[in-house]
């Protein structure tokens, strides 16, 4: 078997599914590319058995066939050639893979392309289509609130819930909570699904900048999305996501706007003196000013600051983890941020002030137990 492609062309397409292999996988022939070649299209799949991503190219070939090649000094292999044609020979009955360029040849072991796991498809599923846009916007919005505890396998994936009416993503690690809703985006029937965080990790940095549409096919077991010349599969979490619903407070009397920029650059400077244990910060609202402070007893390191601020409710004192309030700061775009809270011991939650038509955004971080100290 023999084909001619473009090293830079295939460099860039293998990027996009490069991802996907792990090192030391669980079976080895999955630190190999698949490569299949039938009527002068080459299909390129990259898997690590919960996740498959499949690329088409065009290539120069008069012969079918197959072969799994080395994913690593394949990638180093082209990312040090300068663009040209290459071509690839194949030994199907030694699995033998000869690189021909202008520069010189090099020769690799390939694998028997049978021995690389069947990939699975979606049937009796539902369907749904939504913009890379769309897409783009819901991954960034939520996959950095999804926890890493593999004890709770729900909430390392991103809860997707479609309704004929919108969808709603949520993500939650316990100590915050991303709810984000796309009224632009809905299914005749309703269902709900939790996509793992790699392959939504995948897909945010394979999306192409241009506004494209994505189709997404899924039944119980696994998601299936196309886009352009891409293919990705993914096993879904077979878990019940958490009750979120029921931990965002219902009322919330206190209600502050302000900056965001403001805010964000006071936290990180306060954050430097709080303890690096529990990275507690102090919030207090009294009027239309708000007092940040924060202290580290173990080395006599204290800071605060104040700024101002539109305030509606009493007066009210709580704590915050610093760093998961600045994360959830840096992915609010919006110039000014609505804060609602209702007690010290209840969640705090942070929305964009200027409303969406499209889109519904809200943001939701625990409190932490306020130590006896005053400012």
């Amino acid at each position: 078997m023999k084909f001619i492609v473009s090293s830079g062309t295939l460099l860039k397409e293998l990027n996009n599914i490069n991802g996907v292999v792990t090192t030391n996988p669980v079976v080895p022939i999955l630190e190999n590319f698949l490569f299949e070649i039938k009527d002068g299209t080459l299909t390129v799949t990259a898997s690590d058995l919960q996740t498959s991503m499949i690329i088409e190219m065009e290539v120069e070939a008069k012969e079918n066939g197959n072969i799994a090649v080395p994913a690593k000094i394949l990638m180093d292999t082209l990312k040090n050639l300068p663009e040209q044609p290459v071509t690839f020979s194949i030994d199907e009955d030694t699995y033998s893979i000869e690189i021909s360029s202008d520069n010189g040849r090099y020769k690799l072991a390939g694998e028997n392309a049978t021995d690389f796991p069947k990939i699975p498809e979606v049937s009796d599923g539902f369907s749904v289509n939504i913009s890379t846009d769309a897409l783009a916007s819901a991954i960034n919005n939520t996959i950095f609130s999804t926890s890493n505890d593999e004890l709770r396998p729900a909430m390392t994936g991103v809860y997707v819930n479609l309704s004929d009416t919108n969808t709603t993503f949520v993500a939650t690690d316990g100590h915050r909570l991303v709810r984000y809703r796309r009224v632009d985006v809905a299914s005749e029937d309703s269902h709900a699904i939790i996509i793992p965080r790699k392959a939504l990790n995948l897909l945010k940095i394979t999306l192409p900048a241009e506004n494209t549409n994505v189709s997404i096919d899924f039944n119980m077991a696994n998601a299936f999305f196309r886009f352009n010349n891409i293919k990705m599969i993914c096993r879904l979490i077979d878990e019940r996501f958490p009750d979120y619903e029921n931990v965002i407070p219902a009322n919330n009397d206190n209600m502050m706007f302000i900056n965001r920029d403001e805010l964000l650059s006071s936290l990180r400077r306060i954050s430097i003196y709080a303890n690096k244990t529990t990275n507690q910060v102090r919030v207090k609202i009294t009027g239309s000013e708000l007092q940040i402070s924060a202290e580290d007893l173990d080395f006599s390191n204290e800071a605060n600051e104040r700024l101002s601020c539109e305030h509606d409710g009493e007066d009210i004192e709580i704590g915050f983890n610093a760093k998961f309030l600045i994360e959830v700061l840096n992915n609010l775009d919006s110039e000014e941020i609505q804060v609602k809270l209702s007690e010290p011991n209840r969640a705090g939650l942070f929305l964009p002030k200027e409303k969406s038509d499209h889109e519904d955004i809200l943001m939701l971080v625990m409190p932490v137990m306020l130590s006896n100290y005053t400012t």
